[in-house]
């Protein structure tokens, strides 16, 4: 037997950044049933693409013996996702938005601390991101034909006890999902995900980073709250289920 074999299901979680996608990802990715916890940055418009999905992961991982997914979160624009063409009927989509401000903010202190330039360190690069990705993944959810769950981002860490078991349902598991996980050979690096050392701690830790001294000018939070408002509820009405604040 080749324990090497590459799962035949797909999980995908489409979101945005700074919205605790590292922490799900490598929750999701304990899992003996799942593979994956980092951003492929891959797009996925054909079958082709879980070839190369698979290839990549195996440049640096082993698919576990006996395990039915293999993982890849979606955070951006430039990576499109098309479940329709993958020629694969088992594909859980999970769709996650965390709130405006706190998300913006994050957003700015993470890309400030990087060297110049940097994409997304000002308040109206990162409100534009936030605010074209809420629409991008509502228009996926309205116009698409494949079923997904929604679930707010801040119930990972507000409420572990009430989604997890949920993701749980939802990807039809055998066994629980932890809020303990594994630290991978990735787990931290730039370009797979959070780099912080908070991720190092293998647990959900529910004290949140205080972003509030980054200013957003307040107009820009209005706008992006109302995208958010409206955006959300798009996509919680055409859900299959939820997990809700």
């Amino acid at each position: 037997m080749n324990l090497d074999a590459c799962p035949a299901a797909r999980i995908f979680l489409l979101s945005h950044m700074r919205a605790y996608t590292s922490l799900a990802a490598h929750i999701l990715g304990s899992h003996p049933s799942i593979n994956g916890y980092y951003e492929m940055h891959l797009g996925y418009e054909d079958a082709a693409a879980l070839a190369r999905q698979a290839a990549a992961y195996r440049e640096h991982e082993t698919f576990k013996p006996g395990s039915r997914y293999l993982l890849d979160k979606l955070l951006h624009d430039d990576y499109v996702l098309r479940p329709e063409r993958l020629g694969i009927a088992d594909i859980r989509i999970l769709v996650s938005l965390a709130e405006p401000a706190r998300t913006i903010r994050s957003i700015v202190h993470l890309f400030a601390q990087k060297p110049d330039p940097a994409p997304y360190a000002s308040p109206a690069a990162a409100a534009k991101y936030y605010m074209d990705r809420v629409r991008t993944l509502a228009a996926f959810c309205r116009t698409g034909d494949w079923p997904y769950h929604y679930f707010d981002a801040e119930l990972l860490v507000r409420a572990p006890e009430t989604l997890l078991p949920k993701l749980a349902e939802w990807l039809a598991l055998d066994t629980p999902l932890s809020a303990h996980y594994e630290v991978f050979g990735l787990t931290g690096q730039a370009r797979r995900g959070d780099t912080s050392a908070r991720l190092l701690s293998g647990r959900i830790e529910r004290v949140r980073s205080d972003y509030s001294a980054v200013h957003v000018p307040a107009d820009t939070l209005r706008a992006a709250a109302a995208v958010y408002r409206e955006c959300r509820a798009q996509i919680v009405a055409g859900a299959r289920d939820t997990a809700l604040l």
